[in-house]
């Protein structure tokens, strides 16, 4: 008889398709603070830009970008280009853990049994996870937007030769307790409808956008599948340039609407429809793109950030995750005779 030998053989291999959903919070959560930080005082120049209106002999209050930065600081100082950052640094937490995650999330769900993503499928993701963010994004930016504007207001007052003595001390708890009091949970979400729109359109265009930037650049190493590290940064970046550019009509239109505090020749809106039409009608095709510049130097780098951060897996180091581990198989017993 020969002798029979049974050998077992350890494997590694491939694991399965998984999902860990609090890693990518954590990771989103951190994205958002440190972009935030980072790019604040171009989102206030942004507000401000899209929110003025000719004067009567068709005068700006800022000829553009440089000279908004240059006369905020000048007359509120440094700490005054991060007015309104508390909520905004406070919210973002929820708002880019929720984006970052749900993209995530609706990709693997919407992925074909042969692990092909379809753009079409990219899309959905992006804007199902676009439309859960919502919750979040439109208390904080109306509450953001407030803060960010008082400057203006006062500034235009004082311009006009009147008393800025009677304007009430802003604060985002102040308006949160007004619009509570007087229009209850749903006056945070004044906005919603356009908020959404902004959003929506823009996670359908920056998700399939940097997904595939991405995955044109050079690996991390020959049998990696992440990309290298500077071009998840530059896809980032490109990505959410191109991405905020081009939903910024919605974004002015949003900003617009979320205005509580009207400055002098300030228009009122009842709605999207006719924030839009008013502002065409008034302002011209260019007003839609008030701003847009501003905007894209603000979303780049924040979502480039936010690329770095999950590059990093730094959700993944603080909780002793392996996000690189692989699993190892036990292949079935063999017998050699």
């Amino acid at each position: 008889m020969a002798a029979v030998k049974e050998s077992t053989v350890v494997a590694t291999a491939a694991p399965a398709q998984q999902f860990s959903l609090l890693p990518k919070i954590v990771n989103g959560g951190i994205a958002g603070i440190i972009g935030v930080s980072c790019v604040f005082p171009l989102d206030l120049v942004k507000t401000r830009l899209q929110n003025q209106k000719l004067g009567p002999n068709g005068e700006k209050m800022y000829t553009g970008m440089r000279d908004c930065f240059m006369k905020t600081y000048k007359a509120e100082g440094y700490f005054g280009m991060y007015r309104g950052s508390a909520v905004n640094i406070l919210l973002i937490t929820p708002e880019k853990a929720i984006k970052l995650a749900a993209n995530d999330f609706f990709r693997h769900k919407f992925t074909k049994s042969d692990g092909t993503l379809p753009v079409t499928r990219e899309m959905a993701a992006g804007g199902c996870a676009g439309l859960c963010q919502i919750v979040v994004t439109t208390p904080m930016e109306l509450l953001k937007i407030q803060l960010q504007d008082a400057g203006r207001v006062a500034a235009q007052m004082k311009a006009a030769g009147q008393s800025t003595a009677h304007l009430p001390k802003i604060s985002a708890l102040s308006v949160t307790r007004e619009l509570l009091a007087t229009k209850g949970i749903f006056g945070l979400y004044r906005g919603t409808k356009a908020t959404m729109l902004r959003d929506v359109s823009f996670s359908m265009v920056y998700f399939p956008l940097f997904a595939n930037l991405n995955s044109l650049g050079p690996r991390k190493s020959p049998d990696s599948q992440e990309a290298a590290f500077w071009w998840s940064f530059i896809s980032g970046c490109a990505a959410g340039a191109i991405s905020a550019a081009a939903v910024n009509p919605a974004d002015v239109v949003k900003t617009r609407l979320q205005l509580l505090n009207k400055g002098a020749g300030d228009e009122s809106y009842s709605g999207v429809v006719d924030a839009f039409r008013k502002i065409l009608k008034n302002e011209g095709p260019s007003a839609f793109f008030k701003g847009a510049m501003c905007r894209m130097i603000v979303i780049a780098p924040l979502f480039g950030i936010a690329q770095m951060v999950y590059f990093f897996g730094i959700a993944e180091a603080l909780m002793g995750i392996d996000k690189n581990k692989k699993a190892t198989v036990i292949m079935p017993a063999t017998r050699e005779k």
